[in-house]
């Protein structure tokens, strides 16, 4: 955990965001154990495979030796909580109607942040010989949105065809509503990084950015 975030370095929010995402994480390992002592292995296979994809921002971090800020960290892990565990295994999706809208709403806003940042930095890097302009990088962190919007969608009806799941509820209807929301929040995110290119001010962007280009360059610094 020494190479995932100095602590000591951490501000007073970095460090709120990092207890909620161990606590959410800690809530999963207890739905491990119970699962375990009440010999529910479907549950506890479920559970474990939901607390794996939690580390998925550190194993990038680790495995690419690549700095991501702790927001991606926050972000990723309250979206697996809510969509899996809460969505699936607490049947959230049934018990609430507008669960899997404003899920779909937010991944919609985490993809497109994703491929923001992605083309941002590659925009940034010192070595590129192509600058695109503040439409271009709306416009790709927009498709990166959806793109994985579209495959999570078939993703959902290759279960429920496949394995008799029931992964898209009502069938067409949501679908389309998934599709909807989710590019009401990729819409957001990259009309939001359109104008932050352009030059305009954004606590989020600014705040995001300005550590993953600065903490990266110090990265690929200390590698050589």
């Amino acid at each position: 955990m020494r190479f995932l975030f100095q602590f000591d370095s951490l501000d007073r929010a970095d460090r709120i965001q990092l207890y909620i995402s161990y606590g959410l994480q800690l809530i999963l390992v207890g739905q491990i154990v119970y699962s375990l002592v009440q010999g529910s292995w479907l549950t506890l296979f479920l559970s474990t495979g939901i607390l794996i994809l939690t580390f998925l921002p550190a194993m990038i971090r680790r495995n690419f030796r690549v700095y991501l800020p702790i927001e991606i960290d926050l972000l990723t892990i309250v979206f697996i909580f809510a969509s899996l565990f809460l969505g699936e295994m607490r049947s959230y999706y049934t018990r609430f109607w507008w669960w899997d809208l404003v899920l779909h709403t937010g991944a919609g806003i985490l993809m497109g942040l994703a491929g923001f940042i992605l083309v941002y930095v590659l925009n940034r890097e010192r070595k590129a010989t192509i600058f695109l302009s503040p439409v271009f990088v709306g416009l790709f962190s927009f498709s990166f949105a959806m793109t994985i919007g579209v495959i999570w969608e078939i993703f959902e009806f290759a279960m429920d065809q496949i394995f008799g799941m029931n992964m898209q509820k009502s069938g067409l209807n949501d679908t389309m509503g998934d599709l909807i929301v989710n590019t009401i929040g990729a819409l957001i995110i990259s009309t939001a990084g359109y104008f932050y290119v352009k030059g305009e001010d954004s606590l989020l962007f600014d705040r995001l950015v300005r550590r993953l280009l600065e903490r990266n360059f110090r990265f690929r610094r200390a590698a050589r």
